[in-house]
């Protein structure tokens, strides 16, 4: 097997410090926005980073996503299109991959140049540096070359055939960045993004509001040939608090409203998940399937964790009614989590189209395995410490309810996101809420997760499970490039996990978006991906 190496022609263009603009994008005075159209939406867990090689969340992705461009983008069905590759070719051997360029593509001020191959070389690369410590270096794990054939014509090597590679070019991860504007500004390229994409940065007081403005360059044209994006500017507020974040939507001082919370929830929605009457002709609900599943992650290498025990993890994911959690808690948004971690749209065809393990309400199942753990009706357990944001209060307080009823003494602990973020990635949460939505639409995507050589925090292995015939089963279904024979391997390792049970499953989601009737032209896909491109306000 060949040395893996990165192959990277120095760039030897001027680099202008445009200052005037700097000052422009630093200052807090900001302009008559009378007559412009400027798309307004809340972001309450806040953005910690505009670099996208850091982009590792929808509330970072969703800006990185109007500021950046990559090879390829996914189009509303998921399927990998065109952006700054114009086209692409892929060996018979699926292991070279040959992107040619647009050559009308320029970086936003204060690089203000054309964008060529050794741009995507410097890029991809400054992921997959392990000194990086990018969370999307895993992508490049079985990346063996990159280079700039031309100014026009990247390619890639890779080690093995990897079918969901393309749309793995089309994570947030894989934006192209100038180098010159990146080494310039270090670690605090975070707050001096510069990329290609449809919306240029302005503003950002960290906590408070980040303004993107329309890129007048932009490459992209609409089907009529009309440049894109039509809106002028894109603000995002910052306010923690959800509830009040509502009474902004519904007072008309934001465009745009994503998910449901439950502090708004009943206000909005009927028992059965549909729009109040009172809120007719005001807001525009649109629903679709989401490809994110929720669950509660178990620690399964703390030695001091009782939740090394198997039948413990599994006496837990017995014990919770998620029909009833759904129909109560979440007014029927989404669908129980009664199947595997991985959500079951991705999984399906075949005669066994839909998976035939997973977790159903039995508190008997969950009694007898609870005994079986050493911990007869509970007697002799420790507290069990759930750790959780309070977005998900109510949902875990009900587990812990219900858990109570058969011996188990849950303790639940709320903390800011990015204190919980922290700990589960130190390995420091036992048990966790979680969530995971898809970066790509690959089952491949939610099984990784349980590969031992992506154990937190360098991976997303954040129960840092470790079972050797799942690896074993991972790495023979990368290298199977039939559709169906890797299905069933998905559905094999599928299996297995909810066996092992590292996670409890609690429901797969569903997007709900809310909009006024004035905002149209707004995408959706499955991964809740915001395209802002074609959005116009009438």
């Amino acid at each position: 097997m060949p040395n893996r190496k990165w192959v990277r022609k120095r760039l030897w263009l001027p680099f202008v410090l445009m200052m005037g603009c700097l000052l422009l994008f630093a200052s807090c005075q900001m302009p008559d926005n009378s007559g412009l159209q400027i798309f307004r939406y809340n972001e309450s867990a806040g953005v910690t980073t505009l670099d996208p090689a850091y982009a590792k969340n929808q509330a970072i992705m969703w800006p990185c996503e109007q500021l950046y461009n990559g090879l390829v983008r996914l189009d509303t069905n998921l399927q990998p299109e065109p952006c700054i590759a114009r086209s692409w070719e892929i060996s018979p051997d699926g292991l070279c991959y040959t992107f040619h360029l647009r050559t009308d593509v320029r970086f936003h001020p204060p690089a203000s140049r054309t964008v060529v191959a050794d741009d995507f070389v410097y890029s991809l690369g400054r992921v997959a540096d392990k000194q990086s410590t990018s969370p999307g270096a895993w992508i490049f794990s079985d990346v063996d070359t990159i280079w700039a054939q031309d100014d026009s014509t990247l390619v890639v090597r890779l080690q093995h055939a990897s079918p969901a590679f393309l749309a793995q070019m089309g994570m947030v991860y894989c934006s192209v960045v100038p180098h010159e504007v990146v080494e310039q500004w270090g670690a605090d390229f975070r707050a001096h993004p510069c990329g290609t994409g449809p919306f240029m940065f302005q503003y950002w007081k960290e906590g408070v509001k980040l303004v993107l403005r329309r890129n007048p360059d932009y490459f992209e044209h609409d089907s009529a040939g009309h440049s894109i994006p039509y809106l002028d500017a894109v603000s995002v507020t910052f306010i923690a608090d959800r509830q009040t974040a509502f009474l902004e939507f519904v007072k008309g001082n934001l465009d745009f409203m994503n998910s449901l919370d439950p502090t708004y929830k009943d206000e909005l929605l009927t028992p059965t998940g549909e729009l109040k009457e009172k809120y007719n002709g005001r807001i525009v609900m649109t629903s679709s399937s989401f490809l994110n599943t929720e669950y509660l992650g178990f620690l399964c290498d703390d030695a001091s964790s009782p939740f090394r025990d198997r039948k413990l993890r599994q006496a837990v994911s017995c014990g919770f009614d998620r029909e009833k959690m759904m129909r109560y808690l979440r007014n029927n948004i989404g669908q129980p989590g009664t199947a595997g971690f991985v959500p079951p749209t991705l999984l399906q065809g075949g005669s066994d189209a839909v998976p035939t393990y997973g977790y159903h309400y039995d508190p008997d199942r969950a009694r007898k395995l609870l005994a079986e753990a050493g911990y007869p009706g509970g007697k002799g357990l420790p507290t069990l410490k759930l750790s959780t944001t309070a977005n998900y209060l109510d949902l875990c307080k009900y587990l812990q309810q219900q858990l109570g009823l058969l011996g188990m003494d849950v303790q639940v602990d709320v903390s800011q996101p990015a204190a919980l973020r922290g700990a589960i990635g130190k390995g420091t949460a036992q048990w966790f809420r979680g969530s995971w939505i898809a970066d790509y639409p690959d089952a491949e995507n939610y099984l990784m997760l349980f590969y031992s050589k992506n154990h937190a925090p360098q991976g997303p292995n954040y129960t840092r499970f470790t079972n050797a015939q799942f690896d074993k089963l991972y790495n023979k279904a990368l290298r199977q490039n039939d559709a169906q024979s890797r299905a069933t391997i998905y559905r094999q390792m599928d299996s297995l996990i909810m066996e092992e049970a590292p996670v409890m499953v609690l429901y797969y989601d569903q997007i709900l978006h809310f909009t006024h009737p004035n905002v149209e032209g707004l995408r959706t896909d499955a991964m809740n991906n915001l395209d802002l491109r074609f959005v116009r306000l009438k």
